[in-house]
């Protein structure tokens, strides 16, 4: 998820930048949709109280429309776990690309400081600003993957690969089988669970909209939670950048893999997708506590890897085959996304519950929460090229790459 040093030639001189024209259009381009797609995720957890969002389908605390029920359902259904692995996949990438392989050890030792500094940041980004960070949980996975960095395509692939398909079919029959509990346990299971009373959902919204730093604490005290729980996401974690950096070393995100092999897997992963949206729309249109679909609405979306691997391949192929101007527009925003992702947060926090901002936090709906995403979009589509067109990198890549090489390094264009 966070803009790396990426090339398409020679390896560099152990510390040297890499320059923009050496970047690869695709991973670029691939960041650029996913930090776009994990903000219409994301905004979820910044405008409402988080013991809301699981499941997404649960209401905000306001009266729904229709708008916000297709609202709900895009994001279920196109977003949801999609980006994430995304993101994952390409950070996988990214630990090759800038450590380069284990025998090297000067690039090794550079990737070692990048994610030192990334676990840093991530840390302090969750417990300062917004507890769904997920910075400090790619660069504890990272320093585990890098052990697998000089894998050869085909060993990653299949043990990456099989671990994520064991998570996915678990998934799968975790959320029918949910789906399909017994009424009597099923009553059993939410005495258990003591749902949240609308006094306390309205005390959460209260603190946040205090204006003052008891928003920041509460985000402080579930960041301390929430942390522990991504670190229990490394397993699902490092398999995925097993993936990503076999799809790399394979050729198939540089769209050099076979015509067979990208067809293929865009119609197993659309098929996926399109039956996903159906069974997600029959759930939505049906009344509270009713699953037309036995359960297989809430299933499907544990075969996410296969939704964003159709992503992937339809994206590629649009470039493949000449509609580069389409998925161009991409590239800027994944070339900043270090700077994008965190200016999002920055955003966010200033909206919802920052004392400098509206105070906006629990008074969204869904689709209210939509023309923010969508204001946030635009400006992040703007703004990327404009800042690129003036300076090698982003701002925020700029200060984690100084602090990696322990020195001042150029950002303007023609800079020494």
């Amino acid at each position: 998820m966070t803009s790396t040093d990426l090339h398409t030639g020679p390896a560099p001189a152990p510390l040297a930048p890499v320059a923009p024209k050496d970047r690869i259009f695709n991973l670029d381009m691939l960041r650029g949709w996913a930090i776009l797609g994990i903000l219409a995720v994301n905004a979820l957890a910044f405008a409402w109280p988080h013991i809301m969002i699981a499941p997404v389908e649960t209401p905000p605390p306001v009266d729904s429309t229709m708008a916000d029920t297709i609202g709900v359902w895009v994001i279920d259904v196109f977003f949801a776990d999609k980006m994430r692995t995304l993101f994952t996949m390409l950070f996988g990438v990214s630990i090759f690309l800038v450590g380069g392989e284990r025998s090297d050890l000067d690039r090794g030792a550079l990737l070692r400081r990048r994610l030192g500094w990334l676990a840093l940041i991530g840390a302090l980004h969750g417990a300062l600003l917004w507890f769904g960070d997920i910075l400090l949980l790619y660069a504890v996975s990272g320093f585990i993957f890098l052990l697998f960095r000089s894998w050869s395509a085909r060993r990653l692939l299949w043990v990456g690969g099989t671990i994520t398909l064991v998570w996915a079919l678990l998934a799968v029959g975790f959320y029918w089988a949910m789906g399909n509990i017994p009424p009597e346990m099923a009553a059993q299971f939410e005495q258990g669970m003591a749902a949240p009373t609308p006094e306390m959902i309205q005390a959460i919204v209260d603190t946040y909209r205090s204006g003052g730093i008891a928003g920041f604490m509460a985000n402080l005290t579930t960041w301390a939670t929430f942390a522990v729980f991504m670190l229990i996401m490394i397993p699902v974690t490092v398999p995925l950048m097993m993936v990503g950096l076999g799809l790399y070393k394979s050729g198939y995100l540089t769209g050099t893999a076979s015509m067979g092999t990208y067809l293929t897997v865009l119609v197993i992963g659309g098929a996926n997708l399109a039956v996903s949206a159906w069974w997600g729309w029959q759930r939505a249109m049906a009344p509270d506590g009713v699953d037309p679909t036995g359960g297989w609405a809430a299933a499907s979306t544990g075969a996410a890897p296969l939704v964003t691997l159709f992503y992937v391949t339809a994206l590629i192929l649009l470039t493949k085959f000449g509609l580069g101007f389409i998925t161009r527009v991409l590239v800027p925003v994944g070339r900043m996304a270090f700077t994008n992702y965190l200016t999002q947060t920055l955003i966010m926090v200033t909206l919802y519950y920052a004392a400098w901002g509206p105070l906006w936090y629990g008074t969204h709906s869904t689709s209210q929460m939509w023309m923010v995403v969508g204001a946030v979009w635009l400006a992040q589509l703007i703004w990327s090229p404009l800042w690129l067109s003036v300076f090698r990198m982003g701002p925020l890549e700029w200060a984690w790459r100084c602090l990696t090489y322990g020195r001042m390094v150029p950002i303007r264009k023609g800079g020494d």
